[in-house]
């Protein structure tokens, strides 16, 4: 059998590499050894782990969408605790994602405060997102972990997500935010940034949702 290093592995960006036979203990090695502090994200499901690197068009993605759910919560006075790219994980599951970015909103009262999550206690988050392709391990990790809701863009589409009966169903109406056209718009602000910018971009998303507000008063 030939062993090799963590290091002598190189992703480029944009792909992804499979590990088949993983144990759980290996799995909990290999995201000690990476640390916290890295681009890479990491999925694993019951002995699959699937390592990837995002491209940077990638990145300024993830945190454009990121900003504008956290301008949604915010002009619509929904409480929230971000969790980023946190490692959501369950031993007794054999199941671990590593989300674009994740909030808890329905449940973030009993986040408050925490900086570690035991998924055997805690709640999954509310909303995940994942930027360009999702893959099969990555679906069946956010399945078995019961998170209600998760977004994927890629190609400028958005595609949502709902939990039902323990799969996935899609949907053109985000349970979070029921009464706005979500499916629709997040790619619209996307697209629009990559011509006006991103402050100016956030500026007239944070306007769009105002004008929502007053014509549902």
């Amino acid at each position: 059998m030939v062993t090799l290093q963590l290091r002598q592995l190189s992703v480029p960006p944009g792909h992804r590499v499979l590990f088949h036979d993983v144990s759980w203990q290996e799995f909990e090695a290999i995201l000690e050894e990476l640390g916290e502090h890295r681009v890479s994200r990491l999925a694993y499901s019951r002995g699959t782990l699937e390592i990837r690197m995002p491209l940077p068009k990638h990145e300024k993605t993830k945190v454009l969408i990121g900003d504008l759910v956290k301008i949604l919560l915010e002009e619509l006075s929904m409480d929230c605790e971000p969790f980023g790219s946190t490692t959501f994980k369950r031993e007794d599951m054999v199941q671990g994602v590593e989300p674009d970015d994740s909030f808890y909103i329905q449940n973030y009262a009993r986040m408050i405060g925490k900086d570690r999550i035991d998924l055997t206690v805690d709640p999954p988050p509310d909303l995940a997102i994942e930027v360009d392709v999702t893959s099969k391990t990555q679906l069946d990790v956010y399945e078995a972990l019961s998170v209600p809701e998760l977004w994927r863009y890629e190609d400028g589409k958005l595609q949502i997500n709902i939990l039902q009966h323990g799969k996935y169903v899609e949907s053109q109406i985000s349970q979070i935010f029921p009464d706005l056209p979500i499916f629709e718009v997040i790619p619209q602000f996307i697209e629009e940034s990559k011509t006006i910018g991103r402050s100016l971009t956030l500026r007239k998303f944070r306007e769009w949702i105002g004008k929502q507000t007053i014509s549902d008063a």
